[in-house]
């Protein structure tokens, strides 16, 4: 079916059902980010491809609405279809509810599948419909009828993630979370979000494409832990496994007749991450706490032996990304932006502990850099040039933890421009890297830091500057962030978030400088403890990309210890060649 008769399509559904629009999202019933294939009805529908957008249809109207990361590519992916670009965050541009509120006569019933909506959302949709008596059907999943090949949920066999990289057992983190219960005087906790899960129970899948997860739910009571999973997903091993760690594990699907039998309870569920469906199934015998899961921020603050996994992981990324730019350079002329990918790819895959990427590629020449979540398909794949900048923003999985890292390559003589749009974005980096800060900041508080130089000169970005991130577990992780957008989590001791402002000339070029930081504690003083920044991430930064007059000694500074750090750690795992050419990248300026 093209885009068209899937809109014909869905558009009689619609009347039949008597609703007036739809609502497609992103999600899946886990409310995850990265989704199994048979939840990609968004992409299905629309034939666009970022990972995040929603789609409202009406009988007269088709509309994709998406943040700035994805502006450039909506545009050439919805060119040829119906569908209209609505641009979040632009002046001029509503967000949905509004829209629909303005466009829609009242009494109009709008329609989505509440599986795959968080309950939060729905509410918030719901208070917006009730000023013109616009009333939802959540049971309406028209997808389900109209894609005959939908494919099936994976059955991959999970696995376990052995204490000695997780530092915790999952009985004390099962204690942790029903003292957390206690506390918030509750008996219960229904848990939909799957790195959660994986945390809590120390396994580990390959269900969703690059977060080691396993499409699963789990509720915890005061006595008992109820984990729902496809059978055919565990192994005698796992089997063995839960069951030492009373464990109970139940058919996925019966997640809804466990939820029905909790009466008379005070249970806890996460709005943000749990899907309305099963929020609605909950018996009205029963009282709901709407809060964060207990162990979304338990999971974000690493132990010990995650830190140092995790700085393991960087040395292993380390050695593949200078081994990349290595053969970058000597090679680049005849490469194309999915041959770079699969290169970097090959070279992490060397390592014994490697276990994928840890999301797609975004592997940019030229205009496509200036695209923030750009990946290459066969239709978009470019030449490498010595043009201008050449973006890659790639990670890897690694049993020891997860690495997320930008670096910016020009093989050729940077123009004046490419050089003072590189040293600002680097300038607000390091400046973020280097501040200190007393506990109770939150990420909103710094974001300016890094965007400081840039919006002096009426330059900016239209993205976070930074989020949380996972120990071999999801890459994008909450609660924590650092973005202009108010988040009330603070930044705490043991969190790990990236670092990457940047800046994006549509049709030239885009630049974004990425490391990943580690809050720890610098010192006390008599007005508080203060905390600051360890960075995690090394490889090189591109130097002749960097006018040395527009950084401050600090910066200097910073840079030539960093140099020195990376070429340190580096040196003993190369050969004399790649040790020379290291020696002259981290050369101090």
């Amino acid at each position: 079916m093209t885009t068209e008769q899937k809109l014909i399509s869905l558009r009689k559904l619609m009347k039949t059902n008597k609703l007036d629009a739809y609502i497609i999202p992103s999600t899946d019933p886990h409310i995850s980010e990265y989704v199994p294939e048979k939840y990609k009805s968004r992409e299905w529908v629309s034939g666009f491809s970022g990972s995040v957008a929603t789609l409202v249809i009406t009988q007269d109207h088709a509309g994709l609405w998406t943040d700035g990361r994805y502006f450039l590519q909506a545009e050439k992916q919805l060119s040829s279809s119906e569908f209209v670009l609505h641009k979040l965050g632009v002046p001029g541009h509503k967000d949905y509810p509004e829209w629909l509120n303005n466009h829609l006569p009242e009494n109009s019933t709008v329609g989505l599948d509440g599986f795959v909506f968080s309950t939060a959302l729905v509410e918030n949709l719901k208070e917006n419909f009730s000023l013109k008596s616009i009333s939802i059907d959540s049971n309406q999943d028209l997808i389900n009828d109209l894609w005959l090949d939908r494919p099936e949920l994976p059955k991959n066999k999970i696995f376990i993630h052995n204490d000695k990289y997780s530092g915790q057992t999952v009985s004390d983190k099962i204690k942790n979370i029903r003292s957390g219960l206690k506390s918030k005087n509750c008996d219960s906790t229904i848990i939909c979000s799957l790195d959660d899960i994986a945390w809590i129970l120390n396994l580990r899948g390959r269900d969703i494409p690059f977060n080691p997860v396993v499409v699963s739910f789990l509720i915890i009571t005061s006595d008992s832990v109820s984990f729902f999973i496809d059978s055919e997903k565990l192994t005698d091993e796992i089997t063995k496994y839960l069951k030492i760690n009373n464990i109970d594990t139940f058919n996925y699907k019966d997640v809804e007749s466990h939820i029905l039998s909790l009466n008379n309870n005070n249970i806890l569920i996460d709005p943000v991450r749990s899907n309305f469906r099963l929020f609605d199934l909950i018996p009205s015998t029963s009282n709901v706490v709407k809060k964060q899961n207990i162990s979304t921020l338990l999971k974000s603050i690493k132990n010990e032996i995650e830190i140092e996994g995790m700085k393991k992981a960087m040395e292993f990324d380390l050695i593949a990304m200078i081994k990349f730019q290595f053969w970058l350079e000597k090679s680049f002329t005849s490469l194309t932006e999915i041959e770079a990918a699969k290169k970097l790819n090959e070279l992490r895959a060397k390592n014994n502990t490697f276990y994928g990427d840890s999301f797609n590629y975004i592997s940019g020449m030229g205009e496509n850099g200036a695209i923030i979540h750009y990946s290459p398909n066969e239709s978009s794949n470019a030449k490498l040039t010595d043009e201008t900048f050449y973006l890659m923003d790639s990670g890897g999985q690694y049993y020891e933890g997860t690495t997320d890292i930008t670096r910016m390559y020009h093989l050729g003589k940077p123009s004046s421009q490419e050089i003072r749009d590189y040293t600002l974005v680097l300038k607000g980096m390091i400046n973020l890297t280097l501040q200190k800060f007393p506990i109770g900041t939150r990420g909103g508080q710094l974001d300016i830091l890094a965007r400081q130089f840039l919006w002096n000169n009426a330059l900016d970005y239209n993205h976070g500057t930074g989020h949380g991130v996972g120990c071999f577990m999801n890459v994008h992780e909450g609660p924590q962030n650092i973005r202009k957008e108010h988040n009330p989590t603070e930044l705490v001791e043991g969190m790990i978030l990236s670092n990457e402002p940047g800046v994006y000339r549509a049709s030239e070029y885009g630049i974004r400088i990425e490391n990943l930081i580690l809050v720890k504690k610098i010192t006390d003083s008599k007005f508080n403890e203060f905390l600051g920044f360890e960075t995690l991430t090394l490889c090189p930064i591109e130097l002749k990309t960097v006018d040395r007059n527009l950084l401050s000694n600090d910066e200097i500074n910073w840079l030539n210890n960093y140099h020195q750090l990376v070429y340190e750690t580096a040196q003993n795992s190369l050969d004399d060649e790649t040790k020379e050419w290291l020696k002259i990248k981290t050369r101090a300026i």
